[in-house]
């Protein structure tokens, strides 16, 4: 159906395994984004619901959500035995992928057959919204789930590609049946495209994109403030094993036995911070190092705005979304080199880069940092902001995405016309 601007009409559902979610900010900005072109999107997570959020756009998102598991077990039960009586062909079809996704895989084989039951359960979602393709991001669970629906159903689906969870285990989350059955794949940096060529055929290499994660003005768009006096560094993050942060600790400590005065701080929450707290008493941290627990976005900008700079000690990533905060807001980033992060971090000028797994470099890096001076630091920082704004403003990425959806979607009503 075509629009008045000659464009087709579009809805696409958006699948992830848990949305809204805090530390998953970015997929909220893409899919008003992808609103804003003119887009119908239903959202759609399998689980989340109860989760703790502090942000308001977060509450409103998950008041627009529906939720495959919310209503237990037992409509998952109907949903498959109504598939079954129904479609069976179809259904069939489904059940032998969902026992082949289960060989070899990270999770046994009963788990993909819960999978299926969960997109017997999304396609009269999917079929009452005329929903034309099913979007998933992550290539983990909810890109399963995205595949089977699309078995029974025949809605096309199409996914999002982040890392590092996906390029850990590759073979054991079945990532090359998943691109080989997509519409189209989207990878988040240059380093993440070659990763997912890594886990495919050559031949469906032309359907992975790179499309940014963006970031929206209403969060960078602030009157420019300088590097603060006091010796302050931010982290922001979940404080979890890849993202490094006992490491951090270690790399504190280390400048408080050299006499270097500094404060850091902690934005986050999460599973480790019972190490993290009794690594910081262990160390003696407890003047130098602060943990602020789960704070929404402009808590987030406020923490970022001061610090002298943002420190990221990751293990593993894809391209942190916080990374392009903090350029954006003129702050420069120390970082591990690893993943997409070398793609906006150039070191020694929007910021400095060191190898992941060193101490002694990330207690090196936060030291040049403290000993560069504030007239610098404002430098390096609108050096951050001008190549962040260049390559993830979120309108621009939200068009390259409508564009590939336009290229799914378009020939379908192009068929349906003609039927």
């Amino acid at each position: 159906m075509k629009r008045d601007d000659g464009m087709f009409s579009m809805h696409v559902a958006y699948l992830v395994n848990q949305y809204p979610k805090v530390s998953h900010s970015f997929i909220r900005r893409e899919i008003q984004a992808v609103e804003r072109q003119g887009v119908t999107v239903t959202r759609f997570s399998v689980r989340g619901w109860q989760d703790q959020l502090v942000d308001a756009d977060d509450l409103r998102e998950r008041d627009k959500t529906r939720y495959i598991l919310q209503g237990g077990v037992f409509p998952l039960l109907i949903s498959l035995l109504a598939s079954a009586l129904t479609t069976p062909g179809k259904f069939l079809d489904a059940l032998v992928l969902a026992l082949h996704m289960g060989r070899r895989a990270e999770k046994p084989w009963p788990y993909h057959l819960v999978y299926l039951a969960e997109a017997c359960h999304l396609v009269p979602w999917l079929k009452e919204g005329d929903v034309q393709l099913i979007h998933a991001h992550f290539g983990t669970n909810a890109a399963e789930v995205a595949m089977l629906a699309n078995v029974l159903c025949g809605i096309p689906y199409s996914m999002t590609i982040h890392g590092s969870e996906e390029f850990d285990k590759p073979e054991y989350i079945g990532l090359k049946e998943k691109i080989a059955g997509a519409a189209f794949v989207v990878a988040i940096s240059s380093y993440c495209r070659s990763q997912v060529l890594r886990w495919t055929e050559s031949a469906q290499w032309p359907k992975v994109n790179v499309v940014h994660c963006g970031l929206e003005p209403n969060f960078y768009d602030v009157p420019a403030q300088a590097p603060p006096q006091h010796p302050r560094l931010v982290c922001v993050g979940r404080l979890c094993e890849q993202k490094g942060q006992l490491l951090l600790i270690e790399a504190a400590a280390s400048l408080v036995r050299q006499g270097i005065d500094f404060e850091l701080v902690l934005a986050g929450d999460g599973e480790m911070r019972p190490d993290v707290e009794a690594a910081i008493a262990k160390h003696g941290l407890s003047r130098h190092v602060h943990i602020t627990g789960w704070i929404s976005g402009d808590q987030v900008r406020d923490e970022i705005l001061a610090a002298r700079a943002l420190v990221i000690s990751s293990f593993a990533e894809g391209l942190p979304v916080v990374v392009m905060e903090a350029m954006a807001l003129r702050r420069p980033v120390l970082a591990t080199l690893i993943t997409g992060i070398p793609e906006l971090v150039v070191s020694g000028e929007n910021g400095w880069l060191f190898l992941a797994g060193s101490m002694e470099e990330l207690a090196a890096a936060m030291i040049r940092c403290l000993e560069t001076s504030l007239e610098d630091l404002s430098t390096m920082g609108e050096k951050a902001r001008k190549r962040v704004l260049v390559r993830h403003d979120i309108d621009t990425e939200a068009i390259k995405l409508v564009s590939l959806f336009h290229g799914v979607i378009s020939p379908q009503a192009q068929m349906g016309k003609m039927a």
